[in-house]
């Protein structure tokens, strides 16, 4: 069973924490994990991009010469993707980029990247942070506290903390994130993670088994 020490938010050792073997000690797959990062990446796509083909603009509803005896090449439209101004061939239009993807494949790449974070030692359990205002200065303090001021962190939350989000926000490669939102990609996209103790047992009670 895995285990990792938990802080207070100034960066005082408290105890060791047993995490979920379900959760936090399963088989890594790699392939999953990249299906699904692909996905969440391809669905932050607008998919706007968009140009007009011949059918699409104006004019050339006529034939600009007739078709034999002009010692010219022949033409149907002066909006042909042939001529300046004329229609775009093969260009964009508006689509979505989604991807489907199950429900299981969600939690197993879930499972896969915390087990990583957790092997690699790059999880930190904090039993709680208590902000009585919104401090941008307060959150660097609790990450230098850390160890973590120079590192790309994800603070994964239990519940809305307007506080700590309000004081978290401006600061560069600092993230909040809710328990209930956490994703593949925004915890491989951190150096760190640090959970507060609450949001680690809403994550097992959700992807326990």
């Amino acid at each position: 069973m895995p285990q990792v020490t938990k802080f207070d938010q100034s960066g005082n050792e408290l105890d060791m924490v047993d995490l979920n073997d379900s959760v936090f000690n399963n088989k890594i797959n790699e392939h999953v994990v990249h299906q699904v990062v692909n996905a969440q990446l391809a669905a932050r796509r607008s998919g706007t991009a968009s140009t007009k083909n011949r059918a699409n603009v104006r004019g050339g509803g006529r034939k600009p010469w007739r078709q034999k005896g002009t010692g010219r090449a022949r033409h149907g439209s002066i909006r042909s993707p042939l001529w300046v101004g004329g229609g775009v061939t093969f260009g964009p239009s508006p689509r979505s980029y989604d991807k489907k993807l199950t429900k299981k494949m969600k939690r197993l790449a879930l499972k896969s990247v915390l087990t990583d974070k957790v092997n690699r030692d790059e999880v930190v359990l904090v039993d709680k942070i208590a902000l009585s205002e919104p401090k941008t200065k307060a959150v660097i303090k609790i990450l230098a506290d850390l160890n973590l001021e120079d590192k790309k962190v994800l603070i994964v939350m239990p519940e809305k903390d307007d506080n700590l989000y309000l004081s978290a926000r401006n600061i560069p490669n600092v993230k909040t994130l809710l328990a209930g939102s956490i994703n593949a990609y925004d915890l491989l996209d951190n150096e760190m993670i640090i959970f507060i103790e609450e949001a680690v047992k809403m994550i097992e009670e959700v992807l326990g088994e």
